[in-house]
């Protein structure tokens, strides 16, 4: 289930990956890039945490914001 509800959502960063991103500046101040950060998240996380953590990140990214290697977080083990 959790992987038809986030299909959609890869569908739309795979998109923007390939059609749009190419023909605009590098601008991201992240490694790795904003796009390629929410799509790990959705895939580890799903739709809700991951989403979660793509808006964060894309929020973060402005000149007063944050910069340099920031990965995905590691899915925790629940107990």
């Amino acid at each position: 289930m959790k992987k038809i509800l986030t299909y959609p959502f890869i569908l739309l960063i795979r998109f923007y990956q390939t059609a749009i991103s190419p023909f605009t500046p590098a601008t991201c101040r992240y490694n790795p890039t904003c796009s390629s950060y929410a799509l790990e998240a959705l895939k580890k996380h799903g739709l809700f945490y991951g989403g979660w953590l793509a808006i964060k990140r894309i929020s973060s990214c402005h000149p007063w914001g944050g910069s340099g290697y920031d990965p995905v977080p590691e899915k925790k083990n629940k107990k």
